[in-house]
């Protein structure tokens, strides 16, 4: 239980992070910054997701949309923040390709709804573990 709870502690900080960014007015170096607070945000928040089912139900995911999918079926997200999460991974695996402009750009202007999925995910689990 302890390591969950690091896991989730970890996620919650880079969380706040990225939301502190997102309050900053637009510049290509805020854009950047953005982009990098969402990897490591959504890093935090798929290790916290990867031991939540290894500590509650014995399930082992090795991967991000395995652990998403395995929440899913766990009944701790629907179907409709499945499909978004399982998008969100597919952006951050985009973003080892932000040297290029258009991509940058469709990352970015997803974060502020990433942003919003993550938080109410993590909320779920507030009084349960902090």
């Amino acid at each position: 239980m302890e390591r969950l709870v690091l896991r989730y502690k970890d996620a919650l900080r880079a969380l706040h992070t990225l939301g502190e960014i997102l309050q900053q007015p637009f510049s290509v170096i805020v854009r950047d910054a953005t982009i990098q607070r969402f990897e490591y945000t959504f890093e935090a928040l798929w290790k916290f997701l990867k031991e939540y089912p290894k500590e509650r139900e014995g399930i082992i995911s090795h991967s991000p949309k395995a652990c998403f999918r395995e929440i899913f079926s766990l009944g701790i997200i629907n179907e409709e923040e499945t499909v978004k999460f399982l998008e969100m991974t597919d952006r951050r695996n985009d973003t080892s390709h932000t040297y290029k402009e258009e991509v940058a750009q469709i990352i970015f202007s997803k974060i502020p709804e990433y942003f919003s999925k993550m938080e109410g995910f993590l909320k779920k689990f507030q009084g349960f573990l902090s």
